[in-house]
């Protein structure tokens, strides 16, 4: 089976309830639960192959959401995880440390770099180029896969690349075009003294059929197959590897490089409404880095251990490598001496 035929199963998976998902029950000493965002399920079903090779007696159960949602499942929702992996390293110490402490370190262990994926049967497919994607997209006639930034690091990534691209394509009503009237309440953007900042509301639905509104990128890929959508931004490792057509974004503002700004002005997204009670959620646009940690609720530290040394090990990096992951030639932690003894030979501080 090609892999472009295994996107509709793969997005209802994600769809399912939880306690339905892959991994939906505690961990048990021969398992490992995982819950990693959507753009790491084939990464990670494939180190899980590896891995269970390695270590016969140990199942690996893989749950996906979001990567809010990801920390979320441990932090709010009561569910019990071994590891958890996520597309914006930054979640990890923004959602789990602080006076309720369920985390005490992450690991960055890969980058990407968003773009635009479409099919030979999306709209203007034989028009679309790096020189006029914003107007493509644009078009009332075009339908743009959009996840919520309120869930998932792709929705709030999504925002800020249209908001540099407005420096970058000389057009200051880039975002606005591509959102007009789409949302139920408005994606406001701020200009502030140091940081040019995107509000997203509470309450945010898809009102318009310009857009059509998920929880995670990867629930668009579906979409995008059955053509019930054009366009989507969607990580470079999702396209490539689900066999889509991927159109590259330049540099400055694909979130592949190490500094974004616009005229020295930060570009952020502010999530700030009730259902985080104890943060701010306010991601600064940076480098796309994906970081993993283990709980501190972990049921299973040792599986736990096992399962981020194998990821970490040259033969997890060549398995990241083969579904088109990113994998960091030294992997970088925020706490080396919180660091489980096993995996310190692998990462640097920083």
């Amino acid at each position: 089976m090609r892999r472009g035929s295994c996107i509709i199963l793969l997005a209802i998976l994600v769809l399912v309830p939880a306690s339905m998902c892959i991994g939906g029950g505690d961990s048990e000493p021969n398992t490992i639960k995982v819950i990693c965002a959507g753009s790491l399920v084939a990464p990670f079903e494939a180190i899980e192959q590896g891995f269970e090779q390695k270590y016969p007696g140990i199942d690996v159960l893989i749950e996906a959401h979001g990567s809010i949602q990801v920390i979320r499942q441990v932090t709010e929702l009561g569910q019990t995880a071994d590891v958890l992996a996520v597309a914006d390293f930054s979640l990890i110490p923004m959602l789990m440390y602080g006076e309720d402490e369920q985390a005490s370190w992450y690991i960055k262990f890969a980058t990407n770099h968003l773009g635009i994926a479409y099919t030979e049967g999306s709209a203007y497919s034989d028009e679309i180029n790096v020189g006029n994607w914003p107007s493509i997209i644009s078009r009332e006639d075009v339908l743009l896969g959009f996840s919520d930034p309120r869930f998932d690091a792709s929705g709030y990534r999504t925002l800020m690349i249209l908001q540099l691209a407005e420096a970058a394509y000389g057009d200051e009503d880039l975002l606005e075009s591509v959102l007009g009237d789409s949302f139920s309440s408005k994606i406001k953007v701020e200009f502030e003294e140091d940081a040019i900042v995107i509000k997203v509301p509470e309450i945010l639905e898809s009102i318009s059929d310009h857009i059509v509104l998920r929880g995670s990128s990867i629930q668009l890929l579906s979409l995008l197959e059955a053509g019930a959508i054009d366009y989507a931004f969607e990580y470079e490792n999702v396209s490539r590897y689900y066999g889509l057509l991927f159109l590259e974004l330049p540099s400055s503002i694909d979130l592949s490089s190490d500094v974004f700004a616009v005229e020295d002005k930060a570009v952020a997204v502010d999530i700030g409404f009730k259902r985080f009670a104890s943060v701010t959620p306010y991601f600064i646009a940076q480098k796309t880095f994906y970081g993993v940690t283990i709980p501190n609720s972990s049921k299973n530290k040792d599986g736990a251990e096992l399962f981020v040394d194998f990821l970490l090990s040259e033969e997890g990096k060549a398995i990241l490598e083969g579904t088109y992951l990113n994998a960091m030639d030294q992997p970088i932690t925020d706490n080396y001496d919180g660091l489980p003894t096993s995996l310190r030979e692998y990462v640097g501080e920083g």
